[in-house]
């Protein structure tokens, strides 16, 4: 057979609807300047769709800051690995300053927060090692545990008991092998904003003797006292052993980092393969992310809108009536009952409409009879852009209670 066969024949779960969703559903195309409002096929939206939390991707700082690099580096600086030939100064500065940031010794810089996360994992991990993870662990951990050779064991979602059940398991193997345990949890749920339950998490850690790793790339600049992350919301910072971060949630970036104990990190640097054997994160991505950091640090304000809208969002949708599940985050899921066809007359409904654009999660990334609008706030949106959103979503929902939306794929 031949191995392009399933191109045609299954296109795989979501590949099934892309003739009748392309363009619209998937792959859909926003334009204009980032903000709160933007064009969707020639028309303004309102957008809760961005990955744009303190509203640093238009900041005039930060463009400014961008362009005066990309003009005078280009965007091929520096050319090679950093290993070989892409080393700076400016990467050991925003290393520095990262780590600083989140009350580690040392950090070091990813290319993608994705491909990052993978080359973390198979670079800590040997056969005679024990990886313990969520069941609601982002796809990027799961792909870097497929690169694993010895054996992991998954708990519910932040189901502490059952963790502790795998920990002993867990335990047991690695007496016989010699190996050691980690433990992989999120910080922040991108789906369901719901947070890890870091301080059950480390309560474990005399008893098990397990290393943490947290991925926190919602958790990065909008959690905690200072933006620090979920670990510091939770006062567990020295307990977490490896923090991860992506640039591409609250700094509107491209790239992450890892950190932790600097005996760790220089580890990682000499064994990582995604970093080793990939080109060095180009210079105005690195100037423009010591400008974000920078207003991180320096300007809470950005933090504080977000928060602002965040709170008033939620109280709005739960009085309204919308089930939000359990998000302790800005990340906000509004709940509703229906198959894939309700699902795209109600997100058909919502942007041509209502004028609102946010993300539609179905089956099978939730599970079936589930619709789940997922709404992202960002410190750009304004109090009116929240009070009209909740007006919306009351009516859909009501027109959901009332069969108004078909079962049928909406034609676009």
């Amino acid at each position: 057979m031949d191995v392009f066969n399933k191109c045609t024949v299954n296109m795989g779960p979501l590949g099934q609807y892309a003739d009748q969703t392309e363009g619209y559903f998937m792959f859909p195309k926003l334009e204009g300047e980032i903000g709160n409002k933007m064009l969707f096929r020639g028309k303004e939206r309102l957008i809760w769709s961005l990955n744009n939390y303190l509203g640093l991707a238009n900041h005039p700082e930060v463009r400014k800051a961008d362009a005066e690099a990309a003009a005078k580096y280009g965007m091929a600086y520096p050319m090679g690995a950093r290993m070989m030939s892409g080393q700076s100064d400016y990467h050991e500065q925003l290393e520095r300053e990262l780590a600083a940031f989140i009350g580690r010794e040392s950090a070091y810089l990813l290319n993608y927060g994705y491909q990052g996360m993978v080359s973390v994992i198979n670079s800590m991990v040997d056969r005679k090692d024990v990886i313990v993870y969520d069941s609601e662990a982002h796809a990027c951990i799961i792909d870097g545990m497929r690169l694993h050779f010895g054996k992991r064991f998954v708990y519910p979602h932040n189901n502490i008991e059952n963790l502790e059940i795998q920990l002993r398991r867990a335990k047991k193997m690695t007496e016989q092998t010699g190996g050691g345990i980690l433990v992989i949890t999120e910080g922040v749920y991108g789906m369901s904003g719901d947070l890890g339950k870091l301080k059950d998490i480390v309560a474990l850690k005399e008893k098990y003797d397990f290393r943490l790793l947290v991925d926190d790339a919602h958790g990065f600049g909008t959690m905690g006292a200072t933006g620090a992350g979920t670990d510091e919301h939770f006062g567990v910072q020295k307990e977490v052993d490896l923090y991860f971060g992506t640039f591409a949630k609250s700094m509107a970036g491209i790239g992450g980092f890892i950190a932790g104990e600097k005996k760790v990190i220089k580890y990682l640097m000499y064994n990582m393969r995604s970093q080793i054997f990939a080109k060095s994160l180009p210079m105005p991505m690195v100037i423009g992310a010591l400008k974000r950091m920078e207003l991180l640090r320096t300007q809470p304000e950005h933090r504080e809108k977000l928060w602002t809208i965040v709170n008033a969002l939620q109280k709005g949708l739960t009085e309204a009536g919308l089930d939000i599940g359990n998000t302790e985050s800005p990340v906000t899921p509004v709940m509703l009952s229906g198959g894939v066809g309700e699902a795209t007359q109600i997100t058909f409904d919502l942007r041509e409409n209502y004028n609102i654009f946010c993300s539609i999660v179905s089956y099978p990334v939730v599970p079936k009879g589930v619709i789940l609008l997922r709404l992202i706030p960002t410190a750009v949106h304004t109090l009116e852009d929240v009070a009209y959103t909740i007006k919306a979503f009351k009516e859909v929902k009501e027109k959901l209670l009332n069969k108004e939306y078909s079962t049928e794929m909406a034609e676009v």
